[in-house]
């Protein structure tokens, strides 16, 4: 099995439990909640709201865009996520789709949101994951990604609850961005909302 068809396996089986931990849109996270809605913010000011919640899972936060002002829909590799997330929010559009291959036109999208969606991806696949998500970018064009940050100096890698994880030094990943063509606007590094071990990041980008 590839990871992708490890996650996706993982995701389909703890569709309704994962559903209804985050079924309160961020209301207990107020960084992460206020990282989005300054992403939504700077995305509307593009005048390019069409925006991906990729790795959307039940669709939370694709909602929330959308509540922000968005146009926005989601994306996952997880077949059970996708249905979960049509049934729920059935006004919203959810596809099926590997991170690594959007069904998105080139230049397409003013704003890309990965919450904690590559995660689950190897190192040495996330520059390529990465350009990706810059394909779909119009000039000016925003990615937020969020993950789990490590103070050390490479990710490690560890259990995740549902799948094999790893966290990322926030340095390192700055620079896989640029690498990848991206200019860092802003970054956050804080203490976690629960036990898990490691910090919360979340790194602001533009396509120049």
């Amino acid at each position: 099995m590839t990871h992708q068809d490890e996650t996706r396996a993982a995701y389909d089986g703890v569709v309704e439990l994962y559903a209804s931990l985050f079924a309160d849109q961020l209301e207990t996270q107020p960084f992460s909640r206020n990282m989005i809605g300054t992403f939504a913010e700077l995305v509307r000011g593009t005048g390019n709201a069409r925006a991906a919640d990729v790795g959307c899972g039940p669709g939370h936060l694709t909602s929330m865009l959308n509540d922000l002002g968005l146009d926005a829909f989601g994306l996952d590799l997880s077949p059970a996520m996708v249905d979960h997330a049509r049934r729920t929010r059935p006004a919203l559009r959810f596809d099926e789709a590997r991170m690594e291959a959007l069904p998105v036109e080139d230049g397409a999208l003013g704003g890309v949101l990965a919450h904690y969606s590559m995660i689950h991806t190897p190192p040495g696949e996330l520059p390529a994951l990465l350009a990706e998500q810059v394909r779909v970018l119009a000039s000016g064009g925003l990615l937020l990604a969020s993950f789990f940050g490590t103070e050390g100096p490479e990710p490690v890698r560890f259990d995740h609850k549902v799948a094999p994880a790893y966290s990322w030094p926030v340095d390192r990943f700055a620079e896989l961005l640029a690498g990848a063509g991206l200019v860092t606007v802003a970054r956050l590094l804080h203490d976690p909302a629960s036990e898990r071990g490691f910090l919360d990041a979340h790194v602001l980008a533009r396509r120049p």
